[in-house]
């Protein structure tokens, strides 16, 4: 079955006889049992829900998994990933991760004893270096947010093995329409589906996916013990957003190359991070491991007042938390997605007072490069 039909019919499951084209929304907290030590296969819905259950069979078969889970967010299922790690472990991250990821290893697990690298793994040759005695996993964005850098998945997959570390990826920004981990030798995929998955802006949701049912049996026993599951309402959002995610992804995707193309022309636009640039020093392997690009940009203007000015003069872009959703968003990651770092770590990234990071969205892509062009001459008066 290709990918875009997967995504409308990918769990053909029917929970009852009415012929209802729409999965129904099974709304119940708990489920009562035909006889004593019987079971209909469903218990209490915070451990399964008819509704969640299609929509992880749907995830599981798009990342090409042995089982997924739907989480109430995309931090919650990063939180119950680190429930696999015990005190004294240690894990090598990327370094320019999402604020909410960096927040809760700094914040959270270390107080739970895990120690932490973080690293440019662009750069394969940083990794092994690193890598001790009590070295368990490698936990690895690409691209990366808001900086937009490219690991060679393969190639970490490759030190993993050879250290017998656990890989676990975060495929929010391409989602397994462009890019997929697992096939690539990664263990567990994350995503926070809020984003492109969910793909408009409505509900909050993450995942977590994997190709290993030793590895499932315990994440599986996690989600049921820390009670992060999706509800039923929300994981319905996420199956009516999936069947749309093809089209929506190659249409960001189109006016994304645009507008990077158009940033790169403008005089007040000091740099342009967009992976699918020529000029971008991962352009190469994500051709190599992905079907394409995304609709992110991260760009910096020549001074902090640039910024805010397009920040408070957009009005078709909205400037608001959050990404991959249908309307484009722009985004101040040093103040919103990466606020919680610290300044000098921030700056060193290149999360500085002049860097906006711009979600595509569907719209057209005249009107939004007409947005920009407005904002960016206002600027100049």
């Amino acid at each position: 079955m290709d990918f875009e039909t997967l995504c409308i019919h990918g769990n053909n499951n029917k929970y009852d006889n009415t012929g209802a084209i729409s999965v129904p929304i099974f709304q119940t907290a708990t489920f009562a049992h035909p006889g004593v030590g019987e079971s209909t296969g469903y218990d209490y819905t915070r451990q399964q829900n008819p509704t969640r259950e299609h929509l992880e069979n749907i995830l599981t078969r798009m990342e090409e998994g042995v089982d997924a889970m739907a989480f109430s967010s995309g931090m919650a299922a990063i939180s119950a990933v680190m429930e696999l790690f015990s005190p004294g472990d240690h894990i090598i991250a990327s370094d320019d991760l999402y604020g909410g990821s960096h927040r809760l290893f700094h914040h959270i697990s270390i107080k739970n004893g895990i120690s932490f690298d973080l690293v440019d793994t662009a750069d394969l040759s940083l990794i092994e270096p690193l890598i001790r005695t009590n070295t368990r996993a490698l936990f690895i964005e690409t691209p990366t947010n808001p900086m937009m850098q490219v690991t060679d998945l393969a190639g970490v997959a490759e030190i993993a093995r050879k250290h017998q570390l656990l890989l676990m990826v975060d495929n929010t920004f391409l989602t397994p329409y462009f890019q997929k981990p697992l096939k690539l030798g990664a263990d567990i995929v994350i995503h926070s589906g809020t984003k492109y998955l969910g793909g408009h802006n409505d509900t909050i949701a993450g995942f977590v996916v994997t190709r290993d049912k030793t590895l499932a049996d315990k994440l599986r026993f996690i989600f049921k013990t820390t009670g992060a599951g999706l509800a039923p309402f929300d994981s319905w959002l996420l199956i009516r957003g999936i069947k749309t995610l093809p089209i929506r992804m190659d249409r960001q995707q189109q006016n994304a190359g645009v507008i990077a193309r158009w940033l790169c022309q403008q005089e007040r636009i000091k740099a342009v991070h967009y992976v699918g640039l020529e000029s971008h020093p991962g352009y190469q392997i994500s051709k190599r491991q992905a079907t394409g690009f995304g609709g992110m940009i991260s760009f910096e203007v020549d001074s902090e007042k640039t910024a805010h000015h397009i920040l408070e003069g957009v009005k078709l872009i909205q400037y608001a938390e959050s990404l991959g959703g249908v309307e484009s968003l722009i985004t101040y990651p040093m103040l919103q997605t990466h606020g919680d770092i610290p300044e000098e770590q921030r700056e060193a990234k290149g999360i500085n007072n002049r860097l906006l990071r711009l979600s595509v969205g569907i719209e057209s892509v005249n009107d939004l490069i007409d947005e920009l062009d407005r904002v960016l001459k206002e600027t100049v008066q």
